[in-house]
């Protein structure tokens, strides 16, 4: 008598079209989803929607019960007042500039000290990442006095090197692409660059670079529109003859009776920058957020 062994039966895989199906009942959503969705949208849209509407007509139009809920015809002629009630031409051009060099020196410098906190190994590496969080906790308007003091030693009060130079870096940026590093640079690559005679700013240059670009997109827009949105420190240390865009929709708002449709037609003027470069870059953002996260 032979002895046999028990085998499992052999289950066939599941046809094609089943595997299919499957993936689509997994990835795709419900009403309840898209409901909740529209609601969102409807929420964010709805403020910049009404801003258009009060900036294409007239105040006393919106100052009605109930205001009006379509655009009407005056959107340029608020617009030119705007204009030409303050130099919103030229607070453009210094809120790009203040915008766009911060946000280059807050990507490089933090990026830089990210990578030598999560991957360096120095004396009182520790203390030092735990001293650059402490600041996080400290408010900003305790800095302000000596601050603007500092400034106008200097002679720099009024200047938009005023609001650049105390922007230059940021303890959040610290943080964020340490933390990045940490997951997304494998300690091989670094071991190998070392065996191959690197030195520490090719081996940021040729490796970390590549690997902390998904980090330094989401830095980046952060960043620029933190700077771009700043008011509290730009009304302090500039003036009207040389503002950046908060700064003069701010005068804008100051007169005795403010025009509340020239107010919304500065302000809307301002955010346009704003959403054409989270349009552009918006894509590209997500993307490299889903290739980092791929990567780790």
């Amino acid at each position: 008598m032979t002895a046999t062994l028990d085998r499992p039966p052999v289950v066939p895989p599941p046809p094609a079209a089943a595997r299919r199906g499957r993936l689509r009942r997994t990835d795709s959503a419900g009403p309840l989803a898209y409901v909740l969705l529209t609601l969102t949208t409807v929420v964010f849209v709805a403020p910049f929607y009404y801003m258009i509407v009060a900036a294409s007509r007239p105040m006393a139009e919106m100052n009605r019960t109930p205001p009006p809920l379509l655009p009407g015809p005056d959107l340029w002629s608020n617009i030119g007042k705007a204009l030409e009630s303050q130099d919103i031409g030229r607070a453009l051009v210094n809120s790009v500039i203040v915008s766009g060099v911060i946000t280059v020196s807050t990507v490089l410098f933090c990026t830089l000290a990210g990578f030598a906190f999560a991957k360096l190994r120095f004396r009182g590496r520790n203390q030092l990442f735990a001293l650059a969080l402490g600041t996080m906790m400290i408010p900003p308007s305790l800095g302000v006095v000596p601050l603007y003091a500092l400034m106008a030693a200097l002679g720099l009060a009024g200047e938009l090197s005023s609001v650049i130079l105390p922007s230059l870096v940021a303890a959040f940026g610290v943080f964020f692409m340490r933390q990045y590093l940490v997951r997304a640079l494998p300690g091989e690559l670094l071991e190998a660059a070392r065996m191959d005679g690197a030195t520490s700013l090719r081996t940021f240059w040729s490796i970390v670079l590549p690997v902390a670009r998904p980090g330094m997109a989401v830095l980046a827009m952060l960043t620029y529109m933190t700077a771009w949105n700043d008011f509290f420190w730009p009304v302090i240390t500039l003036d009207s003859s040389n503002p950046t865009v908060q700064v003069a929709l701010n005068n804008l708002g100051s007169g005795y009776v403010p025009d509340t449709s020239v107010i919304m037609a500065g302000t809307l003027v301002g955010t346009l920058p704003v959403i054409v470069v989270f349009l552009l870059l918006g894509r590209q953002i997500v993307g490299g957020i889903i290739a980092g996260a791929v990567k780790g």
